[in-house]
C-alpha cells in the first residue's frame, strides 16, 4: 500500500483512465508483446485485476473523484488510496489521504495541487451540460474532437497536451493531471487494417497504439520529479459473449478491469 500521507504535496499525481480496456485484452496484450512500455512499466510486469465500481464511463467517474478506484478482485476490506472524509468509512486507514472535500480534484486543490482534466470520450465532452459535469470538477478542463472517440490520432493529441501542461507549472506546485484515453472505446476498428468491427483484438491493437505514445507522459512526469501513476479502466467491454454487447450491464468483460498504481522517480538531477 501506498502511504498517501506522505505523496500528497510532494509528488504529482497522473490518474490514467484506459477507458473502456477489457482485462483480458490488457492481459493477452502484455504476452503478445503488443504493449513493450506498460510491460516494462507495470509492477512485476503484470496489470492487477480490480472490480470496476461503475458499468459505464460516468458512474465509474464520479466514483473515482469520490475516492473509490477499482476494489482488488478478491475477499477483504481493501485500504483506499484516497478518501473523501464522511461518516461510517470502513476502507480508511492510516496510509489513506482523506480530503475534507466533496470530491478529490477539489481536496486536491484545497492542498495546493493544480488540477487538470484532459477528456476523450463524452463524458468530457463541453457541448452539453452533462458532459461539464465531471471536467467541472477540476481547475481547468480541456477537450476537442480531435481528442475524442472517432480520431485514430487522439491519443497523441492528449499526450502531447498533457506534457505540455506539466511543463508549463514550475517546480514547488504539485499537478494532479487526470487523463481519460479514448482510444479504446468504440469505434476501435480503425487501428487493425481490414477490420469490420469492433473486437478483442481491435481493442488490442488500439491499446498497442496508446502504448507506443506513453512514454510522451512519463518524460514530463519525470523532468518535474517524483510523481504518483494509477493507470486503470473504467470499465470492459463486451463482444458478444454469451449474447451480450457494449457496456453499462452486469457481465464479466465489462466489471473486471486492469489496474496499476506506482511511484516514479524524478529524472537524475531533478529536484524533488
Amino acid at each position: 500500500m501506498i502511504d498517501m500521507q506522505a505523496v500528497v504535496g510532494s509528488h504529482d499525481i497522473a490518474l490514467v483512465t484506459l477507458d473502456t480496456l477489457r482485462m483480458d485484452v490488457a492481459e493477452e496484450a502484455l504476452r503478445r508483446g503488443q504493449t513493450p512500455n506498460l510491460a516494462r512499466l507495470l509492477p512485476g510486469g503484470a496489470w492487477e485485476r480490480r472490480h470496476t465500481p461503475g458499468s459505464f464511463t460516468y458512474a465509474a467517474h464520479a466514483a473515482f473523484f469520490a475516492g473509490f478506484l477499482p476494489t482488488p478482485a478478491r475477499p477483504g476490506r481493501h485500504e483506499r488510496l484516497f478518501a473523501c472524509a464522511f461518516p461510517g468509512s470502513e476502507t480508511i486507514g492510516p496510509s489513506t489521504c482523506v480530503l475534507d472535500a466533496p470530491d478529490v480534484p477539489s481536496g486536491l486543490a484545497g492542498r495546493g495541487y493544480r488540477t487538470v482534466c484532459v477528456g476523450g470520450v463524452g463524458f468530457f465532452n463541453p457541448a452539453s451540460p452533462l458532459g461539464r459535469v465531471l471536467p467541472g470538477l477540476f481547475q481547468e478542463a480541456h477537450w476537442s474532437a480531435d481528442m475524442g472517440v472517432t480520431d485514430p490520432r487522439s491519443t497523441e493529441r492528449q499526450m502531447a497536451l498533457a506534457a505540455r501542461i506539466l511543463g508549463e507549472e514550475p517546480p514547488g506546485r504539485q499537478v494532479f493531471l487526470f487523463l481519460n484515453v479514448s482510444a479504446l472505446h468504440q469505434p476501435n476498428r480503425h487501428y487493425l487494417p481490414g477490420a469490420a468491427e469492433d473486437s478483442p483484438a481491435t481493442q488490442a491493437a488500439a491499446l498497442a497504439y496508446v502504448d507506443a505514445q506513453l512514454p510522451v507522459l512519463l518524460e514530463a512526469l519525470a523532468r518535474r520529479g517524483p510523481a504518483l501513476l494509477i493507470l486503470t479502466s473504467d470499465h470492459g467491454e463486451a463482444y458478444g459473449e454469451e449474447g451480450w454487447r457494449g457496456h453499462r450491464l452486469a457481465h464479466e468483460t465489462v466489471w473486471t478491469v486492469p489496474y496499476a498504481e506506482l511511484l516514479l522517480p524524478a529524472r537524475e538531477g531533478v529536484a524533488a
